[in-house]
């Protein structure tokens, strides 16, 4: 018979499997790569090492090249603002802002003329 697992089990579980996975690829591309931020240039040292975090070019975090290819260091902010833009992509297509076309209306285009009649 199988034991229910609780949702705090399952969790521990998954957090101890992605701890064990991230370890062997982390330590990797902290020996390959500077500690530097790719997106932002943030240099990273001592104390705030952990919040430099592996990307995953591709997203897959089963692909883990031992030349780092599919690797890039990026601090906490960067690296979420980067599974924005490609949830984005899932959700909606594109990366890149749609065009928009310039503003047409000038809202003080005829304030003197308006200034002029107050006198």
């Amino acid at each position: 018979m199988n034991k229910k697992l609780t949702f705090d089990q399952v969790r521990a579980e998954q957090l101890k499997y992605n701890a064990k996975r991230a370890s062997g690829y982390r330590e990797q591309a902290l020996k390959l790569f500077p500690h530097i931020c790719g997106r932002c240039a943030r240099e990273f040292s001592g104390k705030n090492l952990p919040e430099l975090t592996v990307h995953h070019v591709d997203h897959n975090h089963d692909n883990n090249p031992p030349d780092g290819s599919n690797w890039e260091l990026l601090c906490l902010y960067c690296h979420d603002e980067e599974h924005s833009k490609f949830e984005n992509l899932v959700r909606y297509g594109s990366r890149k802002e749609s065009e928009r076309a310039p503003a047409t209306h000038n809202p003080f285009a005829d304030l003197k003329e308006q200034m002029d009649k107050k006198k």
